[in-house]
Order: structure tokens, then C-alpha cells, then sequence
């Protein structure tokens, strides 16, 4: 493909500085676009452009590419266009459901403003690369562009391939320039941290081999005299997927021999986060992308929270959310779902670190949402402390619940308490998970869930501001899976809607406790009732 295009090879010369001058037109097409006063085409691209390897340890991530899907809610505003782009076709039915949630606004004033684009290709590449290579897939999303100094670019995350398809369309992209992208892995976030002054664990970054590994652990137990844990990442993993929990012998030798023959050998006894995982496939993929050791931080009382924040092209970094992330797995390091808003007793500590480490990266040039892992610690009846964890330069598991309740409320987020309020003046939580998943859910085809929301009344109402809403449906027939998030005005309220929407779902499909995946068991069983 790349040898019919004027721009040559992946990364030529012209091929970067063409970017960098798209780049410089994000500003004022963003502007514009905020205060809704010219029409603009957003050009929605949710390919997952990530190690294609790791992502197939995700059942039913081909169905991922739906979670951007809340970005239609965009076409509220009359001088919007949108072009959405799948690997496989979305649901007639899914696709209406999002946009009914566009408040007086009829379909048919909508779907001239709206291309979906198929492409009908599920082999296991990423979403970009297979538009890269349709020629006349480019050539019908220019048209539909129009003018491509009012277009924009939005993807899942950002790599030397959206940054060609930026180039190709002659729109600029929407997110961290890819030669930025060191400062989202995991060995990268740890600098960031130290620039930022920071508190993050102790360890090593840019490990390569297993000696590498051998040598950081012992470090580790050096510093650590009595540590129990440590854990290695993959530089370039998500969701936990690519993590390894160590555990040390007990005691560790004091000659420098034996203790190095001990540690290498409790390698062999290393437990994957996904448990599909080879001691000798890790060790490849780490020296393909590189990783880090660090100790496993423990303390009495322990919590997963993050902060999300964005970069606004002018350079603005604004708050977004806090979440505490619910996470499970056989290492309880996999991210299953999440909290909004995370906890007021900690929600400003990790706050004030988020925007240090923010403000770090906006000077570095990031740009786009990202978000910000920590983990708080204190001991019984003291103070939290936050530990940085990783940045991640992209969208994320907390990006589609969040957008939703950001489009669908009309509100804002208060940065000095962290609250969401919405139109109706009234703060709003929410529970949500995109893994909830029983193999008897198979048996609901998407419209038999979008009937039983409405027959039990907990599809999200306008009036009131909650209820809730599905994401991921596609996966629902084929894995038993979706995304749910529950919003309430309370968070017993959120978590009573999620318990509610459980019910309806064992009930209609005879599910059993045994059969659902974690976050199914988040909470004690609550009696079907209406909302």
C-alpha cells in the first residue's frame, strides 16, 4: 500500500513532516469544535494498536472496537459529522440504541452526519492497519471528510499507525504524538514519576533478559531484607495481562552465590495475572519490548485508585475523573471494573500527585486523555499515601463509563472535590465493568437485552439523569460478556442498579452464581426490584 503513497515507507521523512504540520491545526479546529462554532468531521478510528499477541489473552476483545461507540454522542451538536470505522459490522439495533440517547434530536437529522464504515476483516490486526491497507477505504473516508482543515482524528490509542492514517487522510491526530509514547511504558512512567517527585516503588526499569530480571530481583532483596513479593512487567502490557508476580525464598541466603542460584530459580515459580502465560514466552516478549522489576507494595490497608486526565491541544491539562478500579485474576492484578468517583478519603492525594505527574507530561508535549494507576496505602488509623503505579498515554477501561456519563449528564467535574455534577445540580456516581460475563448470557442476542431493559425500566432516563447503560454488546451473543455502567445518585444507588441489572440477566437466562466472571460477585446478592 505504502509504495502507492506520495509519503513513501512507514516513518519516511515526508511522512513526519507532514504530521508535524497537521499537528500544528489541532488547535483552532479544537477550538472551534468546543465552542461548537464551525462543522467539523470526527473521524472515530477504535482500533486496539497494541501487541496483538498479549490482546488475544482478552475474550472477545474484537469486540473492544464498540467501546468508542459513545463518541456518537457528538452528533448532538448540528454542525457534527462522524465517521466510525469497525472490523466487523455493529448491530442495526446497538447502533440505535446509542443514538437514541441524543436528546431531541431525530435519527433522520442524524444519519446524514453519520458513516459507519465496515470493513468485514476479523483477522487479528489491529483496526488501523487494516484501513491503511484499502486504498479505496481512504479514498471514501476523504470524501466524507469534505475539508480536512475542520477534521480531527480520535483512536483508542496512538502508534506509527495512526499516525500514518493521520497523514494519509491529511487530518491531524487527536492523541500523543507516537514518538512521545516511551513515557506510557512501564520502564518510561517510572522516569516521568522521579521528574515529577512522585512516590513509586522501588525497582528497575529497561530490563531485557532473564540475568537482567536475576539481578534487579536480588537488588530488590538486598534493599527489601524480609520482602516478600516483587513483580515484573512487560513494558508494553494493559490490564495487568502482562504482569508476573515474584515470591522470594524465605529466608534469602546471605552468600552472594546461593542467594543469586535462589533467585533465579523462584522464577520458575512465577504466577501470571491471565494464568496463559509460559515462563519462556514472557522472557521473549520481554526482550522484544523490554519491562521492569519492582517490589509488591504491602501494608495494612491497601487501594487500586486512578486519576484521568487530559491535554487539551493549547497545552490546558484538565482533570477528568478518579476511579477506584476494581481488580481480580488469579495475582488480583487484572483489571475487572471500576468506581467513579474513588474514595473522598484519599480522592485529593492522588489528585495532586495526578496533576504533578500531568503537568510533566504536558510539558514534554503529550496530548489526549491518559490516565494515571496508584496505589494508596496506610496504616490502621493513619494517613494515605499514594504510590504511581503506570501511565497510560491512551483511552482505557474507565474512558467509555466516564464519557458516557460526561456526554449524557451536561455537567462537569468539580476539581477541588473531585465530584461530578450533572444539569440537574446533582453529583453522580456510578459502578461500571466490562466484563460481566456468564456462558448462559449466550443465549441473549443483543435485542433480547436492549427489550429487557426497557421491560424492567433501568435503561438510563434523561429525566433523572441515571440508570444504565450497555456497552460491548456484540460480545454478548457470542461470549456472554458486555460492559455495563450503572449511574446513581448515590453510590448505593449506583451499585443497587448494577445488583438490579445482574438479577434481570440471571433470571432471564437462568445464570448461576458459579458460572459469572468476578465482578459478578463484587457484590452480596440484592432482591430483583424494579428501578
Amino acid at each position: 500500500m505504502f509504495s502507492q503513497s506520495p509519503f513513501g515507507p512507514m516513518g519516511s521523512d515526508s511522512e513526519i513532516r507532514r504530521f508535524e504540520k497537521l499537528k500544528k491545526s489541532l488547535p483552532a479546529i479544537s477550538d472551534a469544535y468546543r465552542r461548537r462554532e464551525a462543522v467539523h468531521t470526527s473521524v472515530v478510528v477504535p482500533s486496539i494498536s497494541v501487541n496483538q499477541e498479549e490482546l488475544a489473552k482478552v475474550e472477545g476483545s474484537a469486540f473492544y472496537e464498540e467501546r468508542l461507540l459513545f463518541t456518537l454522542i457528538r452528533l448532538i451538536n448540528p454542525l457534527s459529522r462522524v465517521i466510525y470505522v469497525t472490523s466487523q459490522p455493529v448491530h442495526a439495533e446497538i447502533l440505535e440504541y446509542y443514538l437514541q440517547h441524543l436528546p431531541g434530536v431525530p435519527l433522520s437529522r442524524v444519519r446524514n452526519r453519520l458513516l459507519v464504515l465496515c470493513l468485514y476483516d476479523a483477522s487479528p490486526k489491529p483496526l488501523t492497519q487494516k484501513i491503511l491497507d484499502r486504498p479505496r477505504v481512504l479514498e471514501r473516508m476523504r470524501r466524507f471528510i469534505g475539508d480536512p482543515g475542520r477534521a480531527y482524528l480520535t483512536c483508542y490509542n496512538s502508534t506509527v499507525l495512526e499516525r500514518r492514517l493521520a497523514v494519509e487522510l491529511g487530518i491531524p491526530l487527536n492523541a500523543v504524538d507516537p514518538a512521545l509514547l516511551w513515557m506510557g511504558t512501564k520502564s518510561g512512567s517510572r522516569k516521568i514519576f522521579e521528574e515529577a517527585g512522585v512516590a513509586f516503588a522501588l525497582g528497575s526499569n529497561d530490563v531485557r533478559t532473564r540475568d537482567d530480571v536475576v539481578g534487579a530481583l536480588d537488588r530488590l532483596g538486598r534493599a527489601r531484607p524480609g520482602i516478600r513479593r516483587a513483580v515484573v512487567k512487560l513494558n508494553e502490557s494493559f490490564a495487568g495481562e502482562g504482569n508476573a508476580v515474584y515470591t522470594f525464598a524465605q529466608p534469602l541466603p546471605t552468600d552472594d552465590t546461593e542467594r543469586l542460584v535462589a533467585v533465579a530459580r523462584g522464577l520458575e515459580g512465577m504466577q501470571w495475572a491471565g494464568g496463559r502465560e509460559t515462563l519462556g514466552g514472557f522472557l521473549r516478549k520481554l526482550g522484544e519490548m523490554g519491562g521492569i522489576v519492582e517490589e509488591w507494595i504491602e501494608e495494612e490497608e491497601i487501594e487500586s485508585p486512578s486519576v484521568q486526565l487530559r491535554i487539551h491541544p493549547d497545552g490546558d491539562l484538565q482533570i477528568l475523573s478518579t476511579h477506584d478500579q476494581v481488580l481480580g485474576g488469579s495475582t488480583g492484578q487484572v483489571y475487572l471494573g471500576c468506581r467513579f468517583p474513588a474514595e473522598e478519603a484519599y480522592r485529593s492525594v492522588i489528585l495532586d500527585a495526578g496533576v504533578r505527574i500531568g503537568s510533566v507530561l504536558a510539558r514534554r508535549g503529550a496530548l489526549g486523555r491518559f490516565g494515571i494507576d496508584f496505589v494508596v496505602t496506610r496504616k490502621r488509623g493513619g494517613a494515605w499515601q499514594a504510590h504511581a503505579v503506570e501511565i497510560n498515554l491512551r483511552m482505557g477501561g474507565t474512558t467509555p463509563p466516564f464519557m458516557a456519563l460526561e456526554f449524557l449528564s451536561g455537567g462537569r467535574l468539580d476539581p477541588d472535590s473531585g465530584l461530578y455534577i450533572a444539569a440537574d445540580g446533582r453529583a453522580k456516581y456510578y459502578y461500571a465493568t466490562d466484563n460481566l460475563r456468564s456462558s448462559a448470557y449466550r443465549g441473549l442476542l443483543p435485542e433480547d437485552l436492549l427489550d429487557l431493559m426497557v421491560e424492567y425500566g433501568i435503561h438510563f432516563k434523561h429525566l433523572s439523569l441515571t440508570g444504565v447503560l450497555f456497552f460491548m454488546i456484540g460480545a454478548l451473543s457470542q461470549y456472554g460478556k458486555l460492559g455495563v455502567t450503572s449511574i446513581g445518585n448515590s453510590p448505593d444507588e449506583a451499585d443497587h442498579l448494577y445488583r438490579t441489572t445482574v438479577g434481570i440477566l440471571d433470571r432471564a437466562t437462568g445464570a448461576t452464581d458459579q458460572e459469572q466472571g468476578k465482578p459478578r460477585s463484587l457484590f452480596e446478592p440484592a432482591p430483583l426490584t424494579l428501578v
